[in-house]
């Protein structure tokens, strides 16, 4: 039978599940999210929900799905229920829970139901906005937010904003907290600027202006859980929707506004919900090492044969890579006098343990989604840095370059999901692999930076792609380990 609302009170003799309350499905609508993802459901949503069992927040959450892609027949089949099941290591001892989440109230999909989305603006119940739209989701786009909809998450957010706005005539209380997730720097802060800009793209007046700017909170955030997503767990019912979770779990949200604790009271249900002035420390530690770690690493273990992290890690050569990566080039690049040498070095230990999770199916063609623009977003700081520290190239993170130029030219048996993947097919299909590498690494467009100035950094990663489509990826790794060990 599948999971529903209608099978909740038979479910609640089951010991091994954390079953909701009936009074659950009565709280107000207080948060509208856009994305249906399962980083969205795992952690955010896991923290409303313990929040609402504990009858802290007492608060659902409207999600806005801003793609055609897929389907929300689910969600409605299993009135927005969802098992989350936790497995891990937490203090040495194995975790084990199953959770069915009653965060959700309705799902709703922008291009069919964009009135209804609207409407949600003249709720006086609602106070939070949280998004992932991924890395390429908080961009600007010059557009009419009276479109219907917007094309751009951040015109559906303006236009939901203004809607607001006008519906309760510039009532300072009924700003709202805005807590993107998505995984680049100061998320909040470019969120705002671009909800700015577009608001003066839209020559919208200047009380909305000072609405938007005073009365609403755009928050940096950063959010830390392995969400790996499906899982085959057996449970005694049907769920399309079940996901799973590793047991570390943070979400960062900066501010420094008693009016912004209150309203986020969800915080109070679990200490992985750190509400900080300053959530920088968080962020790199977590973007550079974890997410830097997955990026450069994602293309070589798929092109090696692993189809998820957890056999990556049982690999010799390729958890020597991963390691070496962190211990020997993203920590001497991120440490300073705010990251702290040995803070580093524990942080990665951690994530290696979580790498090795054997609970976590987390499948390295998902993580290569959107390949280029994480590389950018999460890599090129760290290359740039620790090149301006040492002079010299970082050898393992030119390998991981090289991986993803090779991934990039495609392959039978998987699909390339990457904003860049139509640029580099043209190319693979045109030149030389010294050209694929000189007319990407030139490309400004792709990288925001010039990457053949870097001395050496282009030959050495030629070099390598080289040797990948020669030797194998399997083999040449585990050269490259051998020189790890060495070292």
């Amino acid at each position: 039978m599948k999971l529903s609302k209608e099978l909740l009170a038979r479910l609640h003799e089951n010991d091994a599940l954390q079953v909701p309350a009936e009074a659950c499905f009565t709280l107000p609508e207080k948060v509208l999210q856009f994305g249906t993802g399962v980083l969205l459901r795992g952690l955010p949503g896991f923290f409303i929900d313990k929040a609402n069992k504990q009858g802290l927040f007492n608060g659902r959450i409207v999600v806005v799905k801003s793609t055609d892609k897929g389907s929300t027949a689910a969600f409605d089949e299993q009135d927005n229920l969802y098992t989350q099941c936790i497995r891990g290591i937490d203090g040495g001892k194995p975790v084990s829970e199953n959770i069915i989440n009653a965060s959700i109230s309705r799902v709703l999909t922008a291009a069919t139901q964009w009135n209804d989305i609207m409407d949600c603006a003249a709720s006086p119940h609602m106070q939070v906005v949280i998004s992932n739209t991924t890395e390429v989701g908080i961009v600007y786009v010059e557009e009419s937010i009276h479109a219907t909809p917007p094309a751009s998450f951040p015109g559906k957010l303006l236009a939901f904003l203004y809607r607001r706005y006008q519906h309760f005539k510039g009532d300072a209380t009924k700003g709202m907290v805005i807590i993107p997730t998505e995984l680049i720097p100061d998320n909040g802060s470019k969120l705002r600027e671009i909800l700015l800009q577009l608001s003066a793209f839209n020559q919208l007046e200047e009380g909305f202006i000072h609405w938007l700017t005073n009365n609403n909170y755009c928050c940096n955030s950063l959010v830390d859980c392995i969400v790996p997503g499906a899982a085959d767990i057996a449970l005694g019912y049907e769920d399309e929707l079940l996901i799973m979770t590793e047991v570390y779990r943070l979400w960062a949200i900066e501010t420094n506004s008693e009016h912004v604790r209150k309203i986020l009271s969800f915080s109070e249900a679990d200490a992985g919900v750190v509400l900080s002035p300053d959530i920088n420390v968080f962020r790199e530690l977590k973007l550079r090492l974890l997410n830097g770690t997955h990026t450069l690493s994602c293309g070589l273990a798929f092109l090696a044969g692993h189809e998820t992290v957890k056999a990556a890690m049982n690999d010799e050569a390729m958890a020597a890579y991963m390691e070496g990566l962190m211990m020997h080039e993203i920590i001497p690049a991120i440490t300073d006098i705010h990251i702290r040498n040995d803070a580093a070095i524990r942080f990665a230990g951690a994530v290696l343990d979580r790498f090795r999770n054997p609970a976590i199916e987390h499948k390295w063609l998902s993580i290569c989604s959107q390949y280029t623009a994480k590389l950018r977003m999460r890599v090129l700081p760290v290359l740039l840095q620790y090149h301006r520290r040492t002079a010299h190239v970082p050898a393992l993170m030119a390998l991981g370059f090289a991986a993803h130029a090779l991934f990039m030219r495609g392959g039978s048996n998987y699909t390339i999901t990457d904003e860049q993947a139509a640029w580099y097919a043209a190319q693979w299909q045109q030149h030389t692999p010294e050209d694929v590498i000189k007319n990407s690494f030139s490309n400004e467009a792709i990288w925001g930076y010039n990457l053949a100035t870097i001395p050496g950094f282009a030959q050495l990663i030629t070099t390598m792609l080289k040797a990948l489509m020669e030797q194998g990826v399997a083999v040449y790794l585990e050269k490259i380990a051998a020189e790890i060990a060495v070292s």
